[in-house]
């Protein structure tokens, strides 16, 4: 290979930090030469503006410098013609119609919804440190912050104020943090709050399914607000094979309200895998457990919810952790900041199991062909 060959080859394999793809399959590579000993690369970003600019010519610049023999680096930034934006967001889409359902009855990306009965019982907590262990194991992630009303995904995993998603187009591209791709409606609002009802709320979550491009995920979170709503319905209506993991505290009164919301998700026709409890008793030093809310909440709903053939299992326990409430407050999902903490333990734990959870791929359609 020629010098300039090298160069565009180790250019090339720089990684888009919004699309998770190189520039070289992205097509974003333009003139590259070399004289004598310097290198000029040209690129083009999607868009003017691109909030990832900065980052991705620092690194062409360092990839290209690693090259032997180049002793300087000359970036030229451009942008892509409309036709080249075009064709790009057909790749990505890989032929299918702009506005259309990427988690329908065919796809293979688990699609898994993190209800609860009533809120302020960790719902959202859980969620984002679920999002992150999956990412961890090496899962490709997407997170949909459903709670419009309440939204809080993005602080829970440090998203900075301000952020907005990129558009190129018609097709949205989510912020990635701690390697989840994150969408939320924080991500768009001027002032922090929403007053909406049943239509708008409906439009928001499909505009979430559709116009925001995941890629290729293995597993799809929704934080659905508490209760059994509106958006609980909609989400019933627009993913009814969807997964559901229920969420409760160990207080019966907690409890009770929370088997209501794994009952409407099974009558839309979703599939309960699993109970997930939180503030569970916490072991003090001297070895007695301190069990402010109770006990026996998480196995009581996991009881009810029960079908002879479906049974519903209390997956994990977590209990109440100072390291969790603050991990929450700065950002920092705890399964990174304090992976030995007992709440961080039992949601890497839950992760485990959900990651090896039996599907249920009735009606969908593999990707196998005969020879």
């Amino acid at each position: 290979m020629s010098l300039a060959e090298q160069v565009r080859s180790a250019v090339g394999s720089v990684v888009d930090p919004e699309l998770r793809r190189t520039l070289a399959e992205l097509d974003m590579l333009r003139d590259i030469t070399v004289t004598e000993d310097a290198a000029h690369v040209g690129i083009a970003l999607t868009i003017v503006g691109c909030p990832a600019a900065t980052r991705i010519e620092r690194e062409v610049r360092e990839a290209a410098a690693r090259v032997p023999g180049i002793a300087s680096v000359d970036v030229a930034v451009g942008v892509m013609t409309p036709e080249e934006r075009r064709a790009l967001t057909e790749r990505l889409r890989d032929g299918r119609p702009a506005r259309t359902m990427p988690f329908g009855p065919d796809s293979l990306t688990r699609v898994i919804a993190v209800t609860s009965g009533k809120g302020g019982v960790g719902k959202s907590t859980v969620t984002a440190n679920l999002a992150v262990a999956l990412a961890q194991r090496g899962l490709r992630v997407g997170l949909v912050d459903a709670d419009i009303h309440g939204f809080s995904i993005p602080g829970l995993l440090g998203v900075p104020a301000g952020t907005t998603p990129t558009r190129i187009d018609e097709m949205i591209l989510p912020p990635v943090a701690h390697d989840v791709k994150v969408i939320s409606i924080g991500m768009f609002l001027r002032e922090g709050a929403v007053a909406w009802r049943g239509p708008m709320l409906h439009r928001t979550v499909q505009q979430f399914l559709t116009d925001v491009h995941f890629g290729d995920l293995d597993v799809l979170l929704l934080d659905m607000p508490p209760g059994t709503g509106d958006i609980a319905i909609s989400v019933g209506q627009l993913l009814p094979r969807a997964e559901v993991l229920v969420i409760t505290t160990p207080q019966a009164a907690a409890a009770e309200v929370a088997v209501r919301s794994g009952t409407v998700a099974r009558q839309t026709g979703q599939r309960v895998i699993g109970v997930v409890e939180t503030m569970s008793p916490l072991i003090l030093p001297d070895g007695q457990d301190f069990a402010m809310f109770g006990s026996g909440g998480g196995q009581s709903v996991a009881d009810a919810l029960s079908l002879p053939d479906q049974p519903v299992q209390l997956l994990a326990s977590v209990p109440l952790s100072m390291a969790l409430r603050q991990g929450g407050d700065a950002g920092e999902p705890v399964v990174i900041s304090d992976p030995t903490d007992p709440a961080a333990a039992a949601i890497i734990g839950l992760a485990e199991r959900v990651a090896t959870f039996g599907r249920d791929l009735t009606h969908r359609t593999l990707p196998f062909r005969t020879a």
